[in-house]
């Protein structure tokens, strides 16, 4: 039978100083969980206030519970469990948050008060016997409160997950204009003209097309979007590329759940348009994130690179779509980080936008090297570094890591073999088009 009184003391202590430990597990959430740190202090202040009451309450029950003949030996851990209100308050918390991060929350916490509570129980001269039991019945009541977090969210989230994939489904068929809109502007005439019995079972369509049928705002102005973060390397090679080669396409976010896919959605959350439930109207296009915005996001947005349409109703989302792609692939071509309308980039889209054209120019003006193997690619590679150096020798030669003498040699002779006046502006603007063609659309087939 347990006599000490450490443990109890220790607790107090915790007891006592609740609002400074609340606040240093508040601050060990928010800096290790990106998701935590979204969440404002005041939200999260009272469900640690309450977990750790709880969980402090518990610790003491046990202790005394050991120091009477009935409690002793009795380590397993089994007698309490999170109150069903607290739980339920964490259900709620992980329809905001990731259910992972919401586990790790308590384990960091757990962490936490663990340091705190050896701290007291060492100013108390307490012993390993002292801490050994306590230690043992703490994990195991972590462990099993885990697994019920786990299995009340699942059960939670079934049908919400189906509402949400039916949601990413119905504003993935916006962006790719496989809806079917009828003549009315309210939910019934999205299908258009025919039969009831065509309408599938479950409200939409199943196979790359989806009905609008009440959930969207026909006439409502918005912002398609495609986005990706910046250095993200897609299958088959890297983004920021300055060599020839294939363009980035997909960037491997999968849907929520996914880390990047999340930070993206919780950037542009300020400025993303929600349906009738308050949800985000977003979705995945080719690994890509995509959606539709409320309005153009404010600052810099340095932390994406993203690619704009217009705002337009639901008919005219598909065209501005392609648009906001081609400004996508045409940012991420040339390393840019940011938000950008095709319009806002210029020549860049537009080389993006004429794939023909860019083919028709890399046959006229570098298809001549391509006879030539290494030393017709490093004639290329040349008239690139001296094109993206401003036509500055000698920066470009020491990019190339050559003499001056021998990057101008190179250069005239590329001008020999293509038939191309590196003076002639003419020349220069089809030689760099040739060039970012290869660099956004690859090589030809």
């Amino acid at each position: 039978m347990e006599t000490s009184t450490t443990v109890p003391e220790s607790v107090a202590a915790l007891h006592a100083a609740i609002d400074a430990l609340t606040d240093e597990v508040i601050g060990g959430l928010r800096a290790q969980l990106p998701s935590y740190a979204e969440v404002s202090v005041d939200q999260l202040r009272p469900r640690v206030l309450a977990s750790l009451r709880n969980g402090l309450t518990l610790v003491q029950r046990w202790s005394e519970e050991r120091r009477t003949p009935q409690g002793a030996g009795h380590d397993d851990g089994r007698a309490y469990a999170i109150p069903e209100t607290h739980l339920n308050e964490v259900t709620a918390l992980a329809r905001s948050l990731p259910v992972e991060d919401i586990i790790s929350a308590y384990r960091i916490g757990t962490d936490i008060v663990w340091r705190r509570f050896g701290e007291e129980m060492a100013a108390r001269r307490g012993t390993a016997e002292d801490l050994l039991p306590i230690a043992e019945t703490l994990r195991a009541w972590v462990d099993a409160n885990t697994l019920r977090i786990v299995r009340s969210c699942r059960a939670g989230f079934g049908e919400d997950v189906m509402t949400d994939r039916r949601r990413a489904a119905q504003v993935r068929a916006l962006l790719l204009g496989e809806v079917r809109w009828g003549k009315s502007l309210s939910g019934g005439g999205a299908w258009g003209p025919g039969p009831a019995d065509d309408r599938p079972a479950g409200g939409y369509l199943d196979d790359g097309e989806a009905a609008a049928d009440g959930w969207y705002d026909r006439g409502a102005l918005r912002l398609p979007f495609r986005a990706r973060l910046p250095d993200v390397a897609p299958p088959g090679g890297p983004v920021r590329a300055p060599e020839p080669g294939p363009a980035p396409y997909a960037t491997g976010h999968p849907g929520p759940g996914d880390g990047a896919f999340d930070r993206i959605v919780a950037l542009l959350r300020p400025w993303l348009a929600l349906d009738g439930t308050g949800k985000p109207l977003v979705t995945t296009v080719d690994g890509d994130v995509a959606g539709l915005l409320a309005g153009r996001p404010g600052g810099l947005c340095r932390g994406l690179v993203l690619g704009l349409g217009a705002p337009a109703p639901a008919p005219g989302l598909a065209a501005e779509f392609t648009r906001a792609t081609q400004a996508l692939r045409a940012a991420t071509g040339f390393g840019l980080v940011g938000a950008f309308t095709r319009e806002e980039l210029g020549l860049r889209a537009t080389v993006v936008a004429l794939p023909a054209v860019g083919e028709a120019l890399v046959g006229l003006r570098l298809a001549p090297l391509a006879e030539r193997g290494e030393d017709g690619a490093q004639l290329e590679e040349a008239a690139a570094a001296y094109l993206e150096q401003g036509l500055r020798l000698e920066a470009a030669a020491r990019t190339l890591y050559v003499h001056p003498n021998t990057l101008r040699n190179r250069l005239r002779r590329f001008e020999e073999i293509t038939g191309t006046s590196l003076r002639d502006p003419a020349d220069l603007a089809e030689v760099w088009w040739a060039l970012t063609h290869r660099r956004i659309h690859g090589p030809a087939s």
